[in-house]
């Protein structure tokens, strides 16, 4: 056997150790290290970010991302405790939202906020986190409550005491015949106004309210400033002695006023003071003869005359329809007779106008019998300012709406149609003086005037009866002016047209004028 040394033969084993080992280990454990730190990181960065509110969250109308629930509810107060600006006209109210029990459920808000919140789980919400895919914004309604009670308190204590104003009528000028415009008042809408402040309430950003105010326009003056005006009228005019007599009628609320002065101290009525009727009394004389035809097929020669008394004053007019139509001895007595029965126990015509008629009859009536007052008044000729003033009433009704003591007394002998006729008439009585003076041009006045002279060729007696139609109102002013020697005629004529004047001026004042609040 072979002993010798195998040409085959095996060394000693020994480790193989690969070169790099060691660092590659140290390297990954340094990633590994680093990964965790990251992670530990990202985890406390996201858990700092998950206790701040989302991003782009708003809580009533309020951007509150990224704050602390604590911060949030600061931001809030901020806001919707600031004072809501209420503006009455130029006037600014800042209303303090806790003075009506304004309170915002901060608790209740953020709790909805909360619950959006926990619908994701912490390591979903972190893992788009990692990948800065931020969350979607929560918008959350405002929860909030007031008192509506205390704030309509307030705005009647507050806004309505303070700054609403009644309107203001308008009112006589003082020493004139004129009116000085009213004023339009002001009132808070309280129903609409609540609702326009809640709105402001719970908005963040609109806390400016422009209350609603109501304008008022103001009423007619009140009424009895019309009788202060009228006789206020009489006591600065020039008349410094003689009698005034004066009467108004309302046509739509048959409201009266019917004064009378001597020189510049006030009469008492009733019974009310005899004047001379003068063509005045030529009313009543158009109205018997009226009742004793029929309109329709009436004489023309009876209608001319008719016009030629009314419109001309003509005294042979007159005298010619109570002869022709009425009685051609007695027609005088038939006109007093027919007034009588109308209850106008003032009124009377006693005789023919032309000179040298003789008195047919004397009449006492309550007027004409007065001890304290005397107009020297005419014992054929007689009425009183507030007997003519119903006669025209009776009229206007009777045309206007078939109603009145005409058609009460004489229903079948005066017809709505023959009563529009009379008036037609008199307004055919123009003489640009008197009443007509007092009164804008173009207005209808329905009237017949009248003055009386003496033998020594002195008037010392100036009257207007008529119906005037203005745009607010048709009202009856009789005036008669009386002076024991002479009325002057500037003075007389110019106090009646006064009198039109200030009561066209009080049922038509100038245009309200607005004033701030």
């Amino acid at each position: 056997m072979y002993r010798g040394r195998s040409l085959f033969h095996s060394a000693p084993y020994a480790p193989v150790h690969p070169r790099g080992f060691p660092l590659l280990r140290w390297v990954s454990f340094f990633l590994l290290l680093v990964g965790m730190v990251l992670l530990v990181t990202e985890i406390s960065r996201y858990s700092r970010f998950r206790q701040s509110l989302p991003p782009e969250t708003e809580i009533g109308g309020v951007p509150v991302g990224g704050l602390t629930t604590e911060e949030a509810v600061q931001r809030l107060l901020e806001v919707y405790n600031r004072p809501v600006e209420l503006r009455y006209g130029e006037a600014r109210i800042w209303l303090d939202p806790a003075a009506i029990g304004f309170t915002l459920d901060t608790k209740a808000m953020l709790a909805a906020v909360a619950r959006v919140q926990e619908r994701r789980s912490f390591w979903s919400g972190f893992w788009d986190f990692l990948w800065g895919r931020r969350p979607e914004g929560v918008s959350v309604p405002l929860v909030a409550e007031y008192s509506k009670t205390r704030l309509r308190e307030y705005l009647e204590r507050e806004i309505v005491a303070r700054y609403d104003r009644p309107p203001r009528p308008p009112q006589p000028i003082v020493g004139t015949t004129r009116m000085q415009p009213g004023e339009p008042g002001t009132a808070l809408q309280i129903e609409e106004a609540i609702n326009r402040i809640e709105s402001a309430l719970f908005s963040p950003t609109r806390r400016i309210v422009v209350l609603p105010v109501r304008q008022i326009e103001p009423q007619g003056p009140p009424f009895a400033n019309l009788q202060v005006l009228l006789e206020q009228t009489v006591k600065l005019s020039d008349l410094e002695e003689g009698v005034v007599g004066v009467y108004f009628l309302d046509l739509d609320t048959g409201r009266e006023i019917h004064f009378a002065y001597q020189g510049k101290d006030p009469v008492s009525l009733p019974p009310d003071i005899a004047f001379t009727g003068a063509s005045i009394i030529k009313i009543p004389i158009m109205i018997s003869v009226m009742k004793r035809i029929d309109l329709e097929r009436a004489d023309p020669e009876v209608l001319r005359q008719m016009e030629n008394m009314i419109a001309e004053s003509g005294n042979e007019a007159a005298d010619w329809l109570m002869e022709n139509v009425l009685d051609p001895n007695l027609g005088p007595l038939l006109v007093t007779e027919d007034m009588q029965l109308l209850g106008l126990q003032n009124t009377f015509l006693a005789g023919f106008f032309r000179p040298g008629a003789p008195l047919l009859k004397r009449y006492e009536t309550p007027a004409n019998q007065r001890t304290d007052v005397f107009t020297d008044p005419d014992p054929y000729n007689q009425t009183t300012p507030s007997d003519m003033g119903a006669l025209l009433a009776d009229l206007y009704q009777c045309a206007n709406h078939g109603g009145g003591a005409l058609q009460a007394i004489f229903p079948n002998e005066i017809t709505p149609d023959e009563c529009r006729y009379m008036l037609d008439l008199l307004s055919t009585n123009r003489i640009a003086v008197l009443f007509e003076a007092g009164i804008p041009d173009g207005t209808r006045i329905d009237h017949k005037h009248g003055w009386v002279t003496n033998f020594q060729g002195y008037i010392t007696t100036i009257g207007d009866a008529g119906i005037i139609y203005t745009p607010k109102g048709d009202f009856v002013l009789v005036a008669y002016v009386w002076h024991p020697v002479q009325v002057i005629w500037d003075t007389g004529a110019k106090l009646l047209a006064d009198l039109a004047e200030a009561t066209y001026n009080f049922y038509n004042p100038p245009p309200a004028t607005s004033r701030g609040p």
